[in-house]
Protein backbone atom coordinates (compact mmCIF):
# COMPACT_ATOMS: atom_id res chain seq x y z
CA UNK A 1 0.00 0.00 0.00
CA UNK A 2 1.31 3.45 -0.95
CA UNK A 3 1.55 6.12 1.74
CA UNK A 4 0.44 9.67 0.99
CA UNK A 5 1.06 12.68 3.23
CA UNK A 6 -1.58 15.39 2.74
CA UNK A 7 -0.78 18.84 4.16
CA UNK A 8 -3.90 21.03 4.31
CA UNK A 9 -4.96 23.52 6.98
CA UNK A 10 -8.66 23.34 6.07
CA UNK A 11 -9.60 20.46 8.36
CA UNK A 12 -12.90 19.59 6.65
CA UNK A 13 -11.25 19.47 3.22
CA UNK A 14 -8.38 17.40 4.59
CA UNK A 15 -10.79 14.89 6.10
CA UNK A 16 -12.87 14.69 2.91
CA UNK A 17 -9.86 14.11 0.64
CA UNK A 18 -8.48 11.56 3.10
CA UNK A 19 -11.68 9.52 2.78
CA UNK A 20 -11.51 9.56 -1.03
CA UNK A 21 -7.84 8.59 -1.10
CA UNK A 22 -8.36 5.78 1.40
CA UNK A 23 -11.26 4.45 -0.70
CA UNK A 24 -8.81 4.41 -3.62
CA UNK A 25 -6.53 2.13 -1.59
CA UNK A 26 -3.96 4.56 -0.15
CA UNK A 27 -2.66 4.94 3.39
CA UNK A 28 -3.15 8.65 4.14
CA UNK A 29 -1.51 10.79 6.82
CA UNK A 30 -2.86 14.34 7.17
CA UNK A 31 -1.16 17.40 8.63
CA UNK A 32 -2.89 20.71 9.32
CA UNK A 33 0.31 22.54 10.24
CA UNK A 34 3.43 22.94 8.14
CA UNK A 35 5.82 22.31 11.02
CA UNK A 36 4.19 18.96 11.78
CA UNK A 37 4.73 17.95 8.14
CA UNK A 38 8.38 19.00 8.22
CA UNK A 39 8.88 17.01 11.42
CA UNK A 40 7.60 13.90 9.61
CA UNK A 41 10.07 14.17 6.72
CA UNK A 42 12.42 11.18 6.71
CA UNK A 43 9.69 8.61 7.20
CA UNK A 44 8.60 6.45 4.27
CA UNK A 45 6.28 8.48 2.05
CA UNK A 46 5.36 7.62 -1.54
CA UNK A 47 3.71 10.94 -2.43
CA UNK A 48 3.21 14.35 -0.81
CA UNK A 49 0.25 16.66 -1.43
CA UNK A 50 1.05 20.19 -0.21
CA UNK A 51 -1.22 23.18 0.12
CA UNK A 52 0.87 26.26 -0.63
CA UNK A 53 -0.79 28.71 1.77
CA UNK A 54 -1.05 27.31 5.30
CA UNK A 55 -2.25 28.85 8.53
CA UNK A 56 1.14 28.96 10.26
CA UNK A 57 4.46 30.56 9.31
CA UNK A 58 5.49 27.61 7.13
CA UNK A 59 4.09 27.30 3.60
CA UNK A 60 4.14 24.59 0.97
CA UNK A 61 7.28 26.00 -0.64
CA UNK A 62 9.13 25.65 2.68
CA UNK A 63 7.97 22.05 3.00
CA UNK A 64 9.04 20.96 -0.48
CA UNK A 65 12.41 22.58 0.14
CA UNK A 66 12.82 20.44 3.26
CA UNK A 67 11.61 17.33 1.41
CA UNK A 68 14.08 17.77 -1.44
CA UNK A 69 16.99 17.97 1.01
CA UNK A 70 16.15 14.40 2.03
CA UNK A 71 14.52 12.86 -1.05
CA UNK A 72 15.00 14.15 -4.61
CA UNK A 73 12.62 11.68 -6.21
CA UNK A 74 9.42 11.39 -4.15
CA UNK A 75 6.58 12.97 -6.16
CA UNK A 76 4.88 16.12 -4.88
CA UNK A 77 1.55 17.71 -5.83
CA UNK A 78 0.86 21.34 -4.95
CA UNK A 79 -2.65 22.64 -4.23
CA UNK A 80 -3.54 26.31 -3.95
CA UNK A 81 -6.48 28.71 -4.08
CA UNK A 82 -4.25 31.06 -6.09
CA UNK A 83 -4.52 30.50 -9.84
CA UNK A 84 -1.44 32.44 -10.88
CA UNK A 85 0.87 31.20 -13.62
CA UNK A 86 3.88 32.34 -11.57
CA UNK A 87 2.81 30.14 -8.65
CA UNK A 88 2.57 27.12 -10.92
CA UNK A 89 5.95 27.77 -12.52
CA UNK A 90 7.59 28.37 -9.13
CA UNK A 91 6.11 25.13 -7.82
CA UNK A 92 7.51 23.21 -10.79
CA UNK A 93 10.89 24.89 -10.44
CA UNK A 94 11.02 23.77 -6.81
CA UNK A 95 10.51 20.17 -7.89
CA UNK A 96 6.77 19.55 -7.76
CA UNK A 97 5.19 17.10 -10.20
CA UNK A 98 1.72 18.60 -10.51
CA UNK A 99 -0.34 21.62 -9.47
CA UNK A 100 -4.08 21.67 -8.84
CA UNK A 101 -6.09 24.83 -8.20
CA UNK A 102 -8.77 25.12 -5.54
CA UNK A 103 -11.64 24.53 -5.58
CA UNK A 104 -11.01 21.06 -6.95
CA UNK A 105 -13.04 17.87 -6.77
CA UNK A 106 -11.71 15.07 -4.62
CA UNK A 107 -12.24 12.70 -7.55
CA UNK A 108 -9.99 14.84 -9.76
CA UNK A 109 -7.25 14.84 -7.13
CA UNK A 110 -7.49 11.04 -6.80
CA UNK A 111 -7.14 10.68 -10.58
CA UNK A 112 -4.00 12.79 -10.58
CA UNK A 113 -2.58 10.81 -7.66
CA UNK A 114 -3.32 7.54 -9.49
CA UNK A 115 -1.57 8.78 -12.64
CA UNK A 116 1.58 9.82 -10.79
CA UNK A 117 1.75 6.64 -8.70
CA UNK A 118 1.44 4.48 -11.84
CA UNK A 119 4.16 6.43 -13.64
CA UNK A 120 6.64 6.53 -10.77
CA UNK A 121 6.33 3.05 -9.28
CA UNK A 122 5.69 0.76 -12.24
CA UNK A 123 8.29 -1.97 -12.91
CA UNK A 124 10.63 -1.61 -15.89
CA UNK A 125 13.04 -4.63 -15.74
CA UNK A 126 16.15 -2.59 -14.92
CA UNK A 127 16.43 -1.09 -18.41
CA UNK A 128 19.37 1.24 -19.08
CA UNK A 129 19.13 3.69 -21.97
CA UNK A 130 22.13 5.61 -23.32
CA UNK A 131 21.84 8.95 -25.09
CA UNK A 132 24.93 11.02 -25.86
CA UNK A 133 26.70 11.51 -22.50
CA UNK A 134 23.60 10.49 -20.50
CA UNK A 135 22.59 7.13 -19.05
CA UNK A 136 18.97 6.60 -18.03
CA UNK A 137 18.15 3.93 -15.45
CA UNK A 138 14.47 3.32 -16.16
CA UNK A 139 13.73 1.16 -13.11
CA UNK A 140 15.41 3.47 -10.61
CA UNK A 141 14.20 6.54 -12.54
CA UNK A 142 17.65 8.10 -12.35
CA UNK A 143 19.63 9.95 -15.03
CA UNK A 144 23.41 10.22 -14.99
CA UNK A 145 25.52 12.75 -16.85
CA UNK A 146 28.72 10.71 -17.07
CA UNK A 147 29.08 9.79 -13.36
CA UNK A 148 26.98 12.62 -11.93
CA UNK A 149 23.34 12.03 -11.00
CA UNK A 150 20.93 14.64 -12.35
CA UNK A 151 17.97 15.87 -10.34
CA UNK A 152 14.90 15.40 -12.52
CA UNK A 153 11.31 15.70 -11.34
CA UNK A 154 8.77 12.99 -12.11
CA UNK A 155 7.31 14.94 -15.02
CA UNK A 156 10.74 15.75 -16.46
CA UNK A 157 11.73 12.08 -16.31
CA UNK A 158 8.47 10.97 -17.93
CA UNK A 159 8.95 13.49 -20.75
CA UNK A 160 12.51 12.27 -21.24
CA UNK A 161 11.31 8.65 -21.51
CA UNK A 162 8.63 9.66 -24.00
CA UNK A 163 11.28 11.25 -26.20
CA UNK A 164 13.99 8.58 -25.95
CA UNK A 165 11.51 5.78 -26.63
CA UNK A 166 10.34 7.65 -29.73
CA UNK A 167 13.46 9.19 -31.29
CA UNK A 168 12.79 11.40 -34.32
CA UNK A 169 9.03 11.28 -33.80
CA UNK A 170 7.23 14.60 -33.61
CA UNK A 171 4.73 15.02 -30.76
CA UNK A 172 1.92 17.54 -30.62
CA UNK A 173 1.59 19.41 -27.33
CA UNK A 174 -1.72 17.70 -26.59
CA UNK A 175 -0.09 14.30 -27.16
CA UNK A 176 2.63 15.19 -24.65
CA UNK A 177 -0.01 16.36 -22.17
CA UNK A 178 -1.85 13.05 -22.46
CA UNK A 179 1.31 10.92 -22.24
CA UNK A 180 3.00 12.77 -19.37
CA UNK A 181 0.20 14.33 -17.31
CA UNK A 182 -2.46 11.75 -18.18
CA UNK A 183 -5.74 11.91 -20.06
CA UNK A 184 -7.50 13.34 -17.00
CA UNK A 185 -5.31 16.46 -16.84
CA UNK A 186 -7.21 19.73 -16.64
CA UNK A 187 -5.22 22.71 -17.88
CA UNK A 188 -3.58 24.38 -20.85
CA UNK A 189 -0.74 23.06 -22.98
CA UNK A 190 1.49 25.95 -21.86
CA UNK A 191 2.85 23.64 -19.16
CA UNK A 192 4.39 21.52 -21.93
CA UNK A 193 6.58 24.39 -23.09
CA UNK A 194 7.74 25.06 -19.54
CA UNK A 195 8.53 21.39 -18.95
CA UNK A 196 10.55 21.17 -22.19
CA UNK A 197 12.42 24.33 -21.21
CA UNK A 198 13.37 22.86 -17.83
CA UNK A 199 14.45 19.53 -19.35
CA UNK A 200 16.62 21.35 -21.89
CA UNK A 201 18.23 23.35 -19.09
CA UNK A 202 19.10 20.25 -17.06
CA UNK A 203 20.15 18.15 -20.08
CA UNK A 204 21.52 20.58 -22.69
CA UNK A 205 22.93 17.78 -24.84
CA UNK A 206 19.41 16.58 -25.67
CA UNK A 207 18.63 17.48 -29.27
CA UNK A 208 15.05 18.61 -28.69
CA UNK A 209 13.69 20.39 -31.76
CA UNK A 210 10.75 22.79 -31.57
CA UNK A 211 8.30 22.18 -34.40
CA UNK A 212 6.61 25.52 -35.09
CA UNK A 213 2.85 25.42 -34.50
CA UNK A 214 2.99 21.72 -33.65
CA UNK A 215 5.17 20.52 -30.79
CA UNK A 216 8.55 18.89 -30.20
CA UNK A 217 10.85 16.10 -31.41
CA UNK A 218 14.00 14.50 -29.98
CA UNK A 219 16.64 13.68 -32.58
Amino acid sequence: MYTICFVEDEVNLANLVKVYLEKAGYDVITFNKGQDAINYIGNKVDLWILDIMLGDDINGYDIIGAIRKVDLNVPVIFTSARDQELDKILGLELGSDDYITKPYSSKELVLRVNNIIKRVYKSNDNEIISYDIYKIDVEKRVVYKEDKELNLTTLEFDLLLLFVYNLNKGFRRDEILSAVWGTDYFGTDRVVDDLVRRLRKKMPRLKITSIYGFGYRLS
